[in-house]
């Protein structure tokens, strides 16, 4: 029993290298890695418009000095 399940193990991790494969071949020729740098500012722009906000609150809130 136990050479069988390593067999199917074997079997199901090449099908899922196979599987990878032809989705990394179908990606580059769709050209989905063809700006890299755009999908960085779709992951990270929520967070910095975020600390924005944040500043501006904690700028609005402050007392403004009068002595000038």
């Amino acid at each position: 029993m136990g050479l069988e399940l390593t067999w199917i193990a074997l079997a199901a991790s090449m099908l899922m290298a196979l599987g990878g494969a032809c989705l990394f071949i179908f990606a580059v020729k769709k050209d989905y890695f063809h700006d890299l740098e755009e999908a960085k500012f779709h992951v990270f722009w929520p967070d910095l418009e975020e600390m924005v906000d944040k500043d501006d609150g904690a700028k609005l809130n402050e007392p403004k000095d009068q002595s000038k």
